[in-house]
Order: structure tokens, then sequence, then C-alpha cells
């Protein structure tokens, strides 16, 4: 049964390479593993990404495509026990998992007629290496077998030796590894021609017309632990619905201006470079942050004003009161008209002084401060429609989530780590705290059950970044508690009550336990 089941995984194995290797012939073509991740990533209820991206964090993707290659993986084995009986069943079985990838493959965004032939080839390659490692087993069922009359003069399949069995399973088996191993290599680097890092070398940045100052002196802390100031690209974090990397070549890009404005506009990628730039910090925050997550960082970026965009260059027309942009695959995010006022709201092409990397939405995005990314951070963005929030619900609006984003007052504790060992004597706690179009008025400490005091805040950058704050303290041996909280520049302190992400944010005081010897 072992050589029935293996023969199983290693058919759908074979297939799922052989699809990467369709896949790579052409770049309106989809991998069936990724077509079908893509599916599952829009239909996944709210509360199951908040546990994913609780769990995982940035790897909540790789944990969906492990997912669903183990799914395969049990599928295959099973397939091949059942194959072993009735040989036909398992191509049966191969066959519907590759409607499955022709379904998902279909609802890409701009997905051509063709767009299954991944899974197509891939099945048939699958049904025919289950076809050869069945007639390698003894006792297997498999094609070449012939009919006899059973009990009862009912025909039955003879089980008998395949005309592959001389040539063993073990060998047959190596040969299907190195094949698929070959064709998986082969479709990964074939779709490497598709990449968009050429083009990202390619480009030059404009100087802005009025570069971002450096930071204060005083801003930045100097504390073993505590979050760099401006977050490096690498250590930015990502969250987006896609399962692998969007390239969007920047010759190829463009940017149109639709909806409720007074002329409909497109700008290829060269037409924004030449126009007046901004350079602004800013801090981001994922909505879906937990309190005291990582998914929040600092960047130095640069762009065009949506403001002028809008304003200036297509006009706004009255009753327009949302912002949609939307990316290249049809995702959509949706943010008030009246958010350009007073803030630097941007299309944003540079990041911490490079083109934006690849991850973060290459050749152009929406920045807006003090809104979470889930109603405004379009990254591969192609498109600005005007329209109204009675008119149009964006993704994850249709999903339940709020159709505003601001963002929450939060404080977070960066040092000492959760059970992390401190000496005993003078030490100092830090961390972060944001409130961005608000600002920081100051931030609280509170040891163990001993009152509020307050922590020392380093200087202020702007009301759009975080502020980094310490407090210094005699630690006494044993296990303590330290928790943290912030009041923003109107006077509203960050509530207590604990709230999950879902709808518009999380809540509440972050905690840490530590150790002192």
């Amino acid at each position: 049964m072992w050589r029935s089941a293996l023969a199983g995984l290693l058919a759908a194995g074979l297939a799922l390479a052989v699809g990467e290797l369709v896949a790579g012939l052409s770049s309106r073509l989809t991998a069936p593993v990724i077509s079908v991740g893509n599916r599952v990533v829009d239909a996944v209820p709210g509360s199951v990404k908040d546990f994913a991206i609780e769990t995982f964090g940035t790897n909540d993707k790789k944990a969906l495509l492990i997912g669903i290659y183990s799914v395969a993986a049990v599928f295959g084995l099973a397939l091949g026990v059942i194959a072993s009986r009735r040989w036909w069943l398992g191509a049966v079985g191969i066959g519907l998992f590759a409607a499955v990838g022709v379904w998902a493959a279909g609802q890409e965004v701009g997905a051509p007629v063709w767009a299954g032939l991944p899974s197509i080839v891939g099945a048939l390659a699958g049904i025919a290496v289950l076809a050869v490692l069945l007639a390698t087993i003894p006792g297997a069922s498999h094609p070449t077998a012939v009919e006899r009359l059973g009990v009862g003069g009912d025909a039955v399949e003879d089980p008998s030796d395949g005309p592959f069995a001389r040539r063993g399973f073990l060998k047959a088996s190596g040969a299907v590894v190195a094949v698929g191993a070959m064709a998986a290599i082969g479709g990964r680097w074939l779709q490497g021609r598709f990449s968009a890092a050429a083009s990202r070398l390619a480009v030059t940045l404009p100087k802005p017309k009025e570069p971002v100052t450096p930071v204060p002196e005083g801003a930045a802390v100097d504390l073993e632990g505590i979050s760099p100031f401006v977050t490096p690209n690498a250590g930015f974090y990502r969250i987006d619905t896609n399962l692998t990397v969007p390239q969007l070549a920047a010759e190829d890009w463009s940017l149109k201006i639709t909806g409720m404005v007074d002329e409909e506009l497109e700008f290829s990628y060269e037409d924004i470079l030449g126009m007046d730039m901004i350079e602004e910090r800013i801090t981001m925050t994922c909505v879906s942050n937990e309190v005291g997550g990582g998914l929040v960082g600092t960047a130095e970026w640069l762009g065009v004003p949506l403001d002028h965009l809008l304003k200036d260059r297509a006009g706004i027309r009255k009753g327009a009161d949302q912002i949609v942009g939307r990316a290249f695959d049809g995702f959509t995010t949706g943010f008030p008209v009246d958010t350009l006022d007073g803030r630097p709201a941007m299309l944003a092409v540079g990041m911490n002084g490079e083109p934006l990397p690849l991850v973060h939405g290459f050749p152009a995005r929406i920045i807006v401060p003090g809104l979470y990314g889930f109603v405004s951070a379009t990254k591969w963005l192609t498109e600005i429609e005007l329209t109204t929030f009675a008119d149009f619900d964006q993704y994850w609006v249709k999903r339940k989530w709020s159709d505003r984003g601001p963002i929450k007052t939060m404080a977070r504790i960066d040092t000492p780590k959760g059970l992390g060992k401190v000496k005993a004597g003078p030490a100092r706690i830090g961390g972060v705290a944001w409130a961005q179009t608000r600002g920081i008025e100051k931030v609280e400490v509170k040891l163990d059950d001993g009152e509020w005091t307050e922590a020392k805040l380093a200087a202020e950058d702007s009301t759009l970044t975080w502020r980094q704050w310490t407090y210094e303290f005699d630690a006494a041996p044993g296990r303590h508690q330290v928790t943290c909280r912030a009041t923003d520049a109107t006077g509203e302190t960050q509530t207590e009550e604990r709230a999950k992400p879902f709808p518009n944010g999380a809540s509440g005081w972050h905690s840490v336990a530590f150790l002192v010897d």
C-alpha cells in the first residue's frame, strides 16, 4: 500500500511542477498553486485573516502556501491508494483537482481564455505518471490491466503485473522526482524572466522640491533593543493580498484617474517622475497590528502630492467624497476626499532614498498619513477613481471591515522583550508611540501594581511619525511586569479596553513581563 500511496504523491507533485513550468511560458499565466491561493485569500473571513497574521506575522503567505502543498500531498497519498484498486478513479481525482486550478486561474484579473493551461497540462502529466508508477507495482490496477470473468460471470480487473514492473518502482519513482525537480526549477526560472527588478534598477529618482529635513537631534534614542527611528526597507512590514510579488515594469505602467473628475487623465511613469516631488517622513501602521505588534514602521517617502494630481490636474467634481485606489489585480482601497486637506497624502515612487522596492508597490503606491493601510495604502497602483461611499465599497469593506480607518493612539514596549532578562540595578525600558497627524503628548509607564509615571519622550520629528520613549528605574531581583499607555496631542489617552484588529484596529495597553537577576 505504501508504494501506491507514494505513487499518488509523486503524481500530484509532478502535476504541480509541470504546472509551474507551463506558467513560466507567459507572463499572463499563473501557477496553479498561486491561483488557488489567491482565491483562498479572497474568500477567507476577517477573523481567519487576523488569526493568520497574529500566528504567522509577515510569514502568513508562506504558511498558506505550505498549507496548500500539504493538502495536495494528502490528496495525492489518498488518491494513490484508491487508484491502486481502480486506477481510473485516480485519474478522475487528478482531473477534479485540475478543474479547481482551471477555475481559480480564470478568476485572475485579466486572465486569458487559456488561463487554465498550466492546470490542464499538469493534470495530464500527473495522470500519465500515476499510470506508469502503478504499472510497476505487482497487483495494482493500471490502464493496461485486462478484464477477466469473476464469480457469477461479472467482469473484474485483473491486477496482474504491469508492463513497467521490470523497471522497478524505485527506479521509476526516482525518474519522476528528477523530472519534477527540473520542471519546478525550470518553471521558476522562466517566471523570473518577467521580474520587474531590472526595470526598477534602471530608475533614477528626481530630487524633491523640498527634501525631508534630517531626523532632529534627540529624536532617535540610543538604547539597545528599541526600534530604529527610520525603518530600513528590508525590515519594513509587508501585508497585502498577493501570494507572489507583482512584477510591473515601469516602462509598461500607467496611472489612470477616473470617475467624478472634470477630466479623466492617464500618466506614464515618466510623466510622474517629471512632476514636482515632495519628500516626507511618515509612520505607517497596518490595521492588523495587534497590541504590541510589529506591523508598523517609519520611512522617508518620495512622491507627487495627491492634491496636485486630483484637484489641480483632474479636478474633483462636487459630491465626490471617496478616493478609490485600484491595484493591478483589482484590489481596492477607499478613503475620504477631505483627507487631502492639511496632510501630505501622495502617490509615492520612492522609499528611503531609492525606488519603491518590488514588495512595497513598485512602480507606485498611495501613502496617506494617519490612515491604516487597508483603506488607503494601495500598492502596485494602476488607477485612482473619484466616487462616493454610498456608491462603492472597497475590498475590505465588502468583508465587513470599517469604511473609515483613522489610526488609533498606541504605545509599544520594545525592550525588554517578553520574559527577557534585565540586570539588577539601574535599568531602562524603551519603546515607541504613535498617533499620526495628532502627535504624542506623553507616554506613561506602570511597573507591577505601582502608579502611572511619565516616561521620557525623545524629541518630536513631526506629528506624522512615531516618537521614541524611555523609562529609567531601579531593577530589583524577581519577576516584574511593565505596562505603557500614550496620550496624543488632543489630550486623548489610549483606552485600556482590549479589542482585536477587526473591524477598525486593535486597542488596549501593552504589557511585558520580564525577569531581573
